[in-house]
């Protein structure tokens, strides 16, 4: 049918391998016989036209009503550009639905297409209505984003892609969607009148590639268009040995794809849970025995007031009087708002752990200094401080915390890097003493008068995440 299609069309259909055209071109008839899978439906007769209900049988299990709108107001809004001479067609939206090659040029603009290309969808599908406007508020943009991501978790759990998460373990995904929404659009640079067109948008899409992603990821879903060379793309990292019957954790599904990727490329290892004040009481020996020799670490806060926070460790924590890490440390918030704070350059205060000293500070910090860090939490364990005046100077985050000094509610720590190798004559990973790990317990059988026998024959300790 090359031959009877429009320029426009026959330019997108380039951007496919030769295997992929078909299935691509596939999808108008295949959602016209009732959505089946790919190959499964006959060829339509010429006129035809896709109308919203038949968007909503494929797409239906995937996104809300309010989303397949949307997407079929952004279909409607693609101009086909003139048929070819002889054909009989006309470039014009049909009055009852969408026409063959519109949804091929939104397919190609969607899957394959450029932030320009983008730009003019995102307006239609962030309009309220059939408009034709090329202007829109950031808050239509908001609440087109909130649909999107909501989609795409969807996707997430109904596709069982939930890499061993439990959202029902976890917190509120809604909140997690709004507060990744509001955070996307964050980034758009509108108008003094606080609108946005399609160069603001285009310039928006080409700076934040989670639009394009999410958008890609729903359309590809949605439809039932699979390529051969677009795998679906992996939006959480995998979680591995966390015993959920007991935890009620601090991450929600958006909260991961937000912080996921802002994750050093070479930390692609398993997410493990290696502290929980939830698990394991109140207790920073048993947080510093958590994080120690455990590689790259996140740590996650949440404080009285509600405010969720805290750090990426690129390093294994090492107790001592010394800063320690490296410049791909950062700190965040997660509530009341997402935002990652990386290293300014000004110090290299990025992490600093120490514990039983007189002379030195005993707490875990990361960022500013002494007394003022970004984020600091004291080796008594229900009390921190967040004193950025005005921005902490190692990463130049403000204030995280709902006061500067807080009470700790609640903390999580993730191993989400492989662990160091052990050094040349070290005990291995899970062959530490219990007397290691927790100085306190042995300071406890000490006063108590026990005999501490030959520290060279220890039991093997229990894998404490298992």
């Amino acid at each position: 049918m090359g031959n009877t299609e429009s320029v426009v069309v026959q330019k997108r259909l380039a951007r496919f391998r030769p295997e992929e055209r078909p299935v691509v071109e596939g999808v108008f008839d295949r959602l016209h016989a009732g959505g089946g899978p790919p190959g499964a439906a006959a060829k339509t007769s010429p006129g035809k036209a896709l109308t919203l209900e038949m968007l909503k049988a494929s797409m239906g299990s995937v996104a809300s009503d309010s989303m397949i709108r949307r997407v079929y107001r952004g279909v409607c809004s693609v101009d086909p550009g003139p048929a070819p001479a002889g054909s009989g067609k006309t470039g014009a939206t049909t009055v009852s639905g969408v026409g063959r090659e519109q949804l091929v040029i939104f397919l190609a603009d969607v899957l394959r297409g450029t932030a320009e290309e983008r730009a003019p969808l995102v307006v239609a599908m962030s309009q309220q209505g059939a408009g034709g406007s090329e202007v829109v508020t950031c808050d239509q943009v908001a609440e087109f984003l909130q649909d999107l991501v909501s989609a795409v978790v969807q996707i997430l759990v109904h596709r069982g892609r939930l890499q061993g998460w439990k959202p029902d373990r976890m917190g509120d995904s809604s909140l997690g969607v709004k507060l990744l929404a509001e955070h996307m659009c964050s980034e758009l640079k509108p108008s003094d009148q606080g609108c946005c067109d399609v160069p603001c948008l285009e310039d928006w899409i080409f700076r934040v590639p989670q639009v394009s992603l999410y958008l890609e990821m729903l359309v590809a879903e949605g439809l039932s268009v699979a390529l051969s060379c677009r795998p679906a793309p992996t939006l959480l990292p995998p979680c591995r040995e966390t015993p959920w019957n007991e935890l009620r954790c601090l991450l929600d599904l958006p909260t991961l794809m937000f912080l996921a990727p802002q994750l050093p490329d070479s930390y692609s290892a398993p997410w493990k849970l290696v502290f929980s004040t939830r698990l394991h009481g109140e207790s920073f020996t048993r947080m510093v025995g958590g994080l120690a020799k455990r590689g790259p670490t996140l740590l996650l806060i949440k404080d009285t007031k509600g405010h969720v926070f805290g750090g990426f460790a690129s390093h294994a924590w090492e107790v001592k009087p010394q800063f320690q890490g490296d410049a791909r440390c950062f700190l965040f918030t997660v509530f009341p708002r997402l935002r990652v704070y990386t290293a300014t350059g000004y110090n290299q205060h990025f992490m600093y752990l120490n514990q039983n000293q007189q002379t030195m500070p005993n707490g875990l910090g990361m960022g500013g200094q002494h007394g003022y860090f970004g984020l600091w939490l004291d080796s008594d364990f229900g009390r921190g401080h967040s004193r950025a005046r005005p921005k902490c100077t190692t990463y130049g985050s403000p204030q995280l915390s709902g006061d500067e000094d807080f009470t700790l509610d609640s903390m999580e720590v993730w191993a989400v890097g492989k662990p160091p190798e052990p050094e040349e004559g070290e005990e291995g990973e899970g062959k530490r003493s219990i007397l290691d790990v927790d100085p306190e317990v042995q300071a406890i059988m000490e006063m108590a008068g026990k005999t501490l026998h030959s520290q060279g024959l220890r039991e093997p300790e229990e894998d404490q995440e298992e």
